[in-house]
């Protein structure tokens, strides 16, 4: 998936903000450019660093809320909703956090939203302290499906159900931690509980899912 992006699709959704962006052409950023020097290139007017934000973050973005609300295309747009969100209040965004950590919480609202209007359970997190060891459960390949690179479609299935079947603090971080690729420090700060209970929720759901797909895991 590519979003559209630039003056003309911001136009057309009614969303236009003044930047001081004339059209002009502006070359591509240097890829290891840090967030937070794009967050400030493009709130002096240059398009193309908003645009480099979205191209490093709309997989992840769309995997998560792929798997959140079970429904992909639905995910697509509501990641072009939440870039545009991004776009629109990004002088407010506050620079003593994270652009990452706060593009998810938009995200992740947009898929609350959604949550609320199938009247589905919403996500309530629980708070304990200790660390444990990580599952790897690495998804690379969202261009399809956020399961899509997964060749065993019956493990596919399986992996999908045991999320689906975890408790729901549980299931939010396997979904940032696994989904949306974000660190343990980057989950911290996004549900806004220490470190060490990160790592410990982390511990027991990959527990639950290790016993879940024992029969894949070998």
């Amino acid at each position: 998936m590519v979003l559209c992006w630039g003056p003309a699709c911001l136009a057309s959704t009614g969303r236009a903000r003044k930047t001081g962006y004339h059209g002009a052409a502006v070359q591509n950023h240097d890829p290891q450019l840090a967030d937070e020097e794009l967050v400030n290139r493009a709130l002096g007017g240059d398009e193309a660093a908003f645009a480099a934000l979205v191209r490093r973050y709309q997989r992840r973005l769309t995997a998560f809320l792929g798997q959140m609300l079970g429904d992909v295309e639905l995910a697509k747009e509501l990641t072009q909703e939440a870039f545009l969100r991004a776009w629109t209040a990004l002088e407010r965004f506050d620079p003593h956090y994270r652009f990452s950590t706060w593009l998810f919480r938009i995200a992740h609202n947009l898929g609350i939203d959604q949550l609320r209007r199938r009247r589905l359970a919403t996500v309530s997190l629980m708070r304990d302290d200790r660390e444990g060891e990580e599952l790897e459960l690495e998804l690379s390949d969202f261009r399809k499906d956020p399961l899509g690179h997964l060749e065993n479609s019956e493990l596919a299935r399986s992996l999908r159900s045991a999320i689906d079947e975890l408790r729901p603090e549980y299931r939010e971080l396997v979904l940032l931690r696994h989904f949306a690729a974000l660190s343990y420090q980057e989950i911290a700060d996004f549900e806004g509980m220490p470190l060490g209970t990160v790592k410990n929720k982390l511990f027991r759901a990959h527990s639950v899912l290790r016993k879940a797909l024992a029969a894949y895991l070998g």
